[in-house]
C-alpha cells in the first residue's frame, strides 16, 4: 500500500476477470506493504513482482495467467505471435 499500486492491481484484477470471464472462479486482492504484487493460479505463481524485479504488463500478465488456466485459450489481440 505504501506504493499506491492497489489501484493498478485492481484494474489488472478486473482485466483478468473480463478475459477470463468463467475460468475464474474467485480473486482476492490482499493489501500489503514492501511492494508485493504476487499473482497465482490454480497454486502456481504467474507473476511475482520481486522475482521479476519489475510489475507486469497486463499483455504479458493474461498470458502467463491463461497458460495455466486455459491454455487453449485464444487471447486474440493481445495474444503472442508464434512462429
Amino acid at each position: 500500500m505504501q506504493c499506491r499500486w492497489l489501484l493498478r492491481a485492481a484494474w489488472m484484477a478486473q482485466e483478468l476477470l473480463t478475459t477470463f470471464d468463467g475460468e475464474i472462479e474467485s480473486l482476492t486482492l490482499i493489501p500489503a506493504t514492501g511492494g508485493v504484487f504476487t499473482v497465482t493460479a490454480t497454486e502456481q505463481i504467474a507473476w511475482d513482482r520481486k522475482t521479476e524485479g519489475r510489475f507486469p504488463d497486463i499483455t504479458e500478465l493474461k498470458q502467463r495467467v491463461r497458460d495455466i488456466i486455459a491454455p487453449a485459450q485464444d487471447l486474440g489481440h493481445a495474444d503472442r505471435k508464434t512462429d
